[in-house]
């Protein structure tokens, strides 16, 4: 597998798999990733945004599988956001989310001085990876979240 920058030919292909990895977990609800605007255009998305990147992992067949993204929070200076983690099923399981994690991270480095992130607790394999990852549980979302279904609020110094 390859990790690269999220390109054109990639939208809807990652769009289907951030779509039906929150089907299989019956998250297709409003306050998720499912409803965001810039959920089919993610590649000028992020062109378009400072300091921001989303990449993908892809198969021999250059095939999106996964990808991950890196934004700004918000009006928050110094704080990105860790956004759109979603792996294909059958891509799960070969550490493909720690090498995205890692791209990601070493960007956002650049970039920021903390990491935050919202997920859900019932998605337990990446709250995990999370906390593997040296994040910390936050005990609510930081002002200006804009997922209000999330149960889960992680913030990362980088």
């Amino acid at each position: 597998m390859l990790i690269r920058e999220i390109e054109e030919k990639d939208n809807q292909t990652v769009e289907r798999i951030i779509k039906c990895s929150l089907e299989s977990f019956h998250l297709n609800i409003p306050g998720t990733a499912y409803f965001d605007p810039q959920l089919s255009n993610l590649a000028q998305f992020y062109k378009d945004t400072p300091n921001a990147k989303y990449w993908v992992a892809v198969n021999g067949q250059d095939e999106a599988v996964g990808g991950i993204g890196i934004a700004p929070y918000g009006q928050k200076a110094g704080i990105c956001e860790l956004q759109k983690l979603y792996i294909k099923p059958e891509a799960q399981g070969l550490g493909l989310s720690r090498e995205l994690m890692k791209a990601a991270l070493g960007f956002a480095k650049e970039h920021y001085t903390h990491c935050y992130l919202e997920t859900l607790l019932k998605l337990e394999a990446a709250n995990s990876l999370y906390l593997k990852l040296g994040f910390q549980l936050l005990d609510q979302a930081l002002a200006g979240s804009e997922h209000n279904a999330m149960d889960a609020w992680y913030l990362k110094e980088l």
